[in-house]
C-alpha cells in the first residue's frame, strides 16, 4: 500500500498533468501486476462495493479515537470528507504494515459475509496498522468512494509511456467489461489478442464547445451539421451474432434498452454505430423530451406497459465499424455516405434512425437551424470536418458542438451548505426558490458557476446571517438573488414548485437585483409550456 498510497499524494498534491503521467508511468513500470491492474481499475471508476456502511465507520473511528460520537459528527461536515476526518481523528498507528494494494481489496472484499463485529475487528486492526496516506486511502476503498483527480486521457498517456504501447490502442483496450477478477495485467495491455472481446466499444470522441460562433472555421463547405441530441450518447455493437449497448460513461446498458436487440436482423455482423438514445414513438415526427427517458435510466429491467410508453431507438451518427473493418480512420463524409447505405433499407418499426444532416450554404443559414432546435428537441447543432477521422477522447479542431444558449431564471438564495474536499470550509451546495405571491418556494439546487472569491464572500454572509440549522444545512435570511442557467425544465410532483430543472448551475450572482424582483413560479410555470 505505500506505492500506491505515494502515487496517491503525487497525484493529489500536483495540478501539473506533466507531474500526474510521469508519477503514474513509473507506478506502471514498478508496481507488481496485481496492483497494476487494480490502480487502472481503480482509476478508470471501478471500484470495489462498499464494504462497511458509514454510520458504522463513523461510530468506530469515535470509539478509536476516544471522542464521543457528536464530536466526529460536527467535525465531518467541517472536514468535508469522511475519509480524511477518520484519518484526521485517529490516533497513530501502533502496527508498521506494507501489504500490497491488492491485497487490502481482497481482504475488504472478504468482509461480505461477515458480520458487524468481525468486520470491527478487521477495520479496527487495518486502522492500527496503516498511517498517514495509507489510512487515507484505505478508508477511500473501504466506503467505495475512491476517486482521485486522474482523467482516463492521462492515465492511458502514462500507461502507453511506461509500456511504449500506440495511446489509441491502449485506451480501446480499457474500454468494455473488464475486471480484474477476470483479467490481468498481461491479457488487458499486453496480449496481442486483447482486443477480441466481441462487447468492447471504441472509445468515444468528444466535442468541444463553440462559444462565439462558426466563422472562425473556415468555409462552410468544409463542414457537414447535425442535431446534437438530448439524449444518452451510446455505441451499439454488433458482434458475434450479439449486441451490446454501452453509454459514454463506459456502462453496459444492454438488459436496459432489450428493444435494441432486434437491431441484428437489419444489419450485418461487425458493426458499430456511433449515436443517441432518444424515446421515439412510431409516428411521431420528433423524439420525446430527455424527461421521458429518464424513466428508463437506471432500470436493470424494463416492464412491458414502459417499453411501450417510452420506446427507445438508436438515432445513429457515425459508422465505426462495418463487416468487422475499423472505419475510424476514414473520412467522416465517407464514414457517412456508407452509414446511409447501411441505414437505407430499415422498416418504420426498426429500433434505428438515421439522424439526418442539415442543409445550410452559409454560417447564416447554420444559426437559423441552431435558433429552431428546441423545436425538434434538440440542444443546439454538431459541426464536423468533413475530413475528419473518428478519434478518441476530446480533441479539438474537427468538432464542434454549438448549443443554444441556456434558459435563465432569477430566483432567490434560502439554504446554504458546505462543500466538500478544497472547499469543505466555504458555502458552496445552495437552494433557490422563486416566489408564489408572498411566499417563497424552492425549486433547485446549484453548487457551480461561482469563483472561489465569489464563494468566499458568500460564505462571510451566510455565517452572519444564518436563521436555524438542519444539520450540514443552514436557513438564510433571505436576499440574495442569483440568475440560474439550466438546459430544461420538466414537470415533477416530486418538487414543491411541480418542476425540475435540467443541469441548473448559476451563471450570475445578481448583486445588482432587489429580492421583490426574483421570478416568480408562474414564470417557471410559463417556462414549463413552452420548453417542457
Amino acid at each position: 500500500m505505500n506505492r500506491f498510497a505515494d502515487l496517491f499524494t503525487a497525484i493529489d498534491q500536483s495540478t501539473k498533468t506533466t507531474v500526474k503521467v510521469a508519477a503514474l508511468a513509473a507506478y506502471f513500470k514498478e508496481a507488481p501486476e496485481e496492483d497494476r491492474i487494480w490502480t487502472i481499475a481503480l482509476f478508470s471508476g471501478r471500484r470495489p462495493k462498499r464494504a462497511v456502511t458509514t454510520t458504522r465507520l463513523r461510530e468506530w473511528a469515535a470509539e478509536a479515537a476516544g471522542i464521543p460520537l457528536w464530536l466526529f459528527e460536527e467535525s465531518y461536515p467541517i472536514v468535508g470528507d469522511l475519509a480524511e476526518t477518520i484519518a484526521l481523528v485517529l490516533p497513530p498507528g501502533t502496527r508498521a504494515n506494507d501489504k500490497p494494494l491488492h491485497h487490502w481489496i481482497a481482504e475488504l472484499r472478504a468482509l461480505g459475509p461477515l458480520d458487524d463485529a468481525a468486520r470491527k475487528d478487521f477495520v479496527l486492526g487495518a486502522w492500527a496498522q496503516l498511517g498517514g496516506t495509507q489510512r487515507f486511502v484505505f478508508n477511500k476503498l473501504i466506503t467505495g468512494g475512491f476517486r482521485v483527480g486522474v482523467s482516463q486521457k492521462l492515465m492511458t498517456r502514462a500507461l502507453a509511456r511506461a509500456t511504449d504501447r500506440d495511446e489509441a490502442e491502449l485506451a480501446h483496450r480499457l474500454m468494455g467489461n473488464w475486471h480484474p477478477d477476470d483479467t490481468t495485467w498481461h491479457a488487458l495491455i499486453e496480449a496481442d489478442d486483447a482486443s477480441a472481446d466481441a462487447s468492447r466499444p471504441y472509445p468515444f470522441y468528444l466535442a468541444h464547445a463553440l462559444d462565439d460562433g462558426p466563422e472562425p472555421l473556415g468555409p462552410p463547405s468544409d463542414w457537414r451539421a447535425e442535431w446534437k441530441w438530448d439524449g444518452i450518447r451510446g455505441q451499439l455493437i454488433l458482434r458475434g451474432g450479439a449486441h451490446f449497448v454501452w453509454s459514454r460513461g463506459e456502462e453496459l446498458m444492454t438488459d436496459r434498452f432489450p428493444e435494441l436487440a432486434r437491431a441484428v436482423d437489419f444489419l450485418p455482423d461487425g458493426t458499430v454505430l456511433d449515436g443517441e438514445l432518444l424515446v421515439w414513438r412510431a409516428g411521431d415526427d420528433d423524439p420525446q423530451s430527455f424527461n421521458a427517458l429518464q424513466k428508463r435510466i437506471g432500470r436493470k429491467t424494463v416492464p412491458k406497459k414502459l417499453l411501450a410508453d417510452a420506446p427507445v431507438v438508436l438515432h445513429a451518427y457515425d459508422l465505426l465499424e462495418w463487416r468487422g473493418e475499423d472505419m475510424r480512420a476514414t473520412p467522416f463524409s465517407d464514414r457517412r455516405a456508407l452509414l446511409e447505405h447501411a441505414c437505407a433499407d430499415l422498416p418504420p418499426d426498426a429500433p434505428l434512425r438515421l439522424s439526418p444532416q442539415l442543409d445550410f450554404a452559409d454560417w447564416d443559414a447554420l444559426a437559423q437551424h441552431r435558433a429552431d432546435a428546441r423545436d425538434v428537441q434538440a440542444e443546439g447543432v454538431m459541426l464536423k470536418r468533413a475530413a475528419s477521422p473518428y478519434l478518441s477522447g476530446r480533441k479539438k479542431g474537427d468538432w464542434w458542438k454549438w448549443k443554444l444558449d441556456p434558459l435563465t431564471i432569477d430566483a432567490v438564495m434560502i439554504y446554504a451548505q458546505a462543500g466538500h474536499g478544497r472547499r469543505a470550509n466555504l458555502f458552496t451546495d445552495f437552494t433557490f426558490a422563486v416566489w408564489n405571491g408572498p411566499d417563497l418556494v424552492p425549486f433547485t439546487k446549484a453548487y457551480s458557476g461561482l469563483t472561489d472569491d465569489e464563494f468566499r464572500q458568500i460564505t462571510a454572509w451566510v455565517r452572519k446571517n444564518t436563521l436555524q440549522r438542519f444539520g450540514p444545512v443552514r436557513q438564510v435570511t433571505p436576499h440574495h438573488v442569483f440568475e440560474i442557467a439550466f438546459e430544461g425544465i420538466q414537470a415533477s410532483p416530486r418538487h414543491k414548485s411541480g418542476v425540475a430543472l435540467r443541469f441548473p448551475r448559476m451563471s450570475r450572482w445578481r448583486q445588482d437585483k432587489p429580492l421583490a424582483e426574483a421570478n416568480t413560479l408562474d414564470d417557471l410555470n410559463d417556462m414549463l409550456r413552452i420548453y417542457g
